[in-house]
């Protein structure tokens, strides 16, 4: 099965984000292996400089991907799929021989240069900005939408 991280650079989230998490995590245990990871904000995150800022958030979130992880940035300057498209692309990921997709959220001001370096994929979920909390309810909902796309299942059409 299929391997799935969510992975978040901040804190975690507001009270209605972790009820829609928690649903989408509950449907999403049919289709996949599905874990959110929370990575801290560097110490004395308010006070650094953007590039610096970037850089160390970039060296945690490395350490954090797997040596064999597909890594996928939640970028606005990626891929801009529609639903079915993207069904599309995580059945190509599967058949190709990925074990662990890693989606990425990142801070607030984006990616190091070395973190878009390590990435495979870069995806956005839209043209409009969206807060990094309900970024992450989006995107599990999307990701729980896709798998129901592959299976033929009418949550697409409901």
């Amino acid at each position: 099965m299929l391997r799935v991280r969510l992975l978040l650079v901040g804190k975690h989230q507001d009270g209605f984000v972790e009820q829609g998490l928690v649903f989408f995590e509950k449907k999403l245990k049919h289709y996949c292996q599905f874990e959110t990871v929370v990575i801290p904000q560097p110490k004395q995150a308010g006070q650094l400089p953007v590039d610096e800022l970037k850089k160390r958030e970039g060296e945690l979130l490395l350490k954090t991907f797997g040596t064999k992880s597909w890594v996928v940035l939640l970028d606005e300057r990626g891929k801009e799929p529609d639903s079915p498209a993207f069904a599309q692309l995580l059945e190509k990921w599967m058949v190709g021989g990925q074990s662990q997709v890693d989606f990425v959220i990142g801070g607030a001001f984006g990616f190091s240069k070395e973190v878009y370096d390590r990435a495979n994929f870069q995806l956005s979920l839209s043209k409009m900005t969206f807060s990094h909390q309900i970024i992450r309810l989006i995107f599990a909902e999307q990701l729980y939408r896709a798998f129901t796309i592959l299976k033929n299942e009418p949550y697409h059409h409901a």
